[in-house]
């Protein structure tokens, strides 16, 4: 999976992280409880934000396998870990051990292909399986197979920040049904595993642990964004939108250019996400 840049994902980390569902989280952090050194592999890293947002919950001496297919991602992630902890040193066999509010995070990184390496990933040791914003972009029959490998091996997953197709602008403009709808069939379109789940890759991922009697929590984990404060993530978000519909060609560029410059300067959004805890 390719197109994601560090700068996109620094820009969006903040509404990310205020995003989360609270009870979602304690059910996954309830899991863990008592369990003195918790062994996490995050699944499409990035630039390690997710790791940012929940290290703080969980107890010292906590072991991160940080897996992206993008070396520059992973080398971003890295960077940006650095200089978020207190202090940080690098282990003769590339990891990173970090300390940041008194705790200690041990953090490997590993460069794998997710369509092809899934199996090899998750047949390392781990207590959780964790991935933000990713499932969304991935293809169903790839989500049948991810689920089917976590539940032969009973392995834990905390899922956060997957799309679910609820977008609310204010001021509302004339063409965003069009729009959104043109978006929706490009969020479909192949992300490197096939064509993608898109909005509804919840369900998806949902419904064959529910089969399995696994505990499943879900609950909503909409961004909330208000001008000024959010305003550069905002216009990011109309450019990144209007640039995927355009290539649909569903939309009349003139009603395109015009929601765009309507969006540039709105007042708010709300963009729908997802969360899932799922256990044995």
């Amino acid at each position: 999976m390719t197109g994601f840049s560090a700068e996109w994902l620094a820009l969006r980390e903040p509404a990310d992280h205020r995003a989360r569902n609270q009870a979602v989280l304690d059910d996954a952090l309830a899991h863990l409880e008592g369990n003195p050194a918790p062994r996490l592999v995050d699944l499409g890293c990035g630039s390690g934000s997710n790791l940012r947002a929940l290290a703080p919950h969980l107890p010292d001496g906590q072991v991160w396998r940080l897996v992206d297919a993008d070396p520059l991602l992973l080398q971003a992630a890295r960077e940006a870990l650095t200089l978020w902890a207190d202090r940080s040193e690098t282990t003769s066999d590339g990891a990173l051990t970090l300390w940041r509010g008194g705790k200690r995070i041990e953090v490997h990184f590993e460069a794998a292909d997710l369509a092809h390496d899934l199996e090899a990933v998750l047949d390392r040791p781990a207590d959780l399986v964790t991935a933000a914003a990713f499932f969304d972009l991935v293809a169903p029959d790839w989500l049948a197979r991810f689920c089917d490998a976590l539940l032969r091996r009973r392995l834990p997953l905390f899922a956060v920040l997957t799309y679910d197709g609820v977008e609310q602008w204010s001021p509302p403009h004339g063409a965003d049904a069009e729009v959104l709808a043109a978006f929706h069939a490009h969020q479909t379109s192949d992300k490197g595993f096939g064509c993608a789940a898109g909005p509804g890759a919840s369900a998806l991922l949902v419904e064959p642990f529910r089969k399995a009697g696994w505990l499943v929590t879900l609950g909503s984990s909409p961004w909330r964004l208000a001008a000024p404060d959010e305003a550069p993530l905002m216009s990011a978000l109309a450019e990144g939108a209007a640039g995927a519909v355009a290539e649909t060609g569903r939309v009349a560029p003139a009603d395109l250019a015009s929601w765009l410059e309507a969006r540039r300067v709105a007042q708010a959004c709300q963009i729908g996400h997802m969360d899932i805890f799922a256990a044995p």
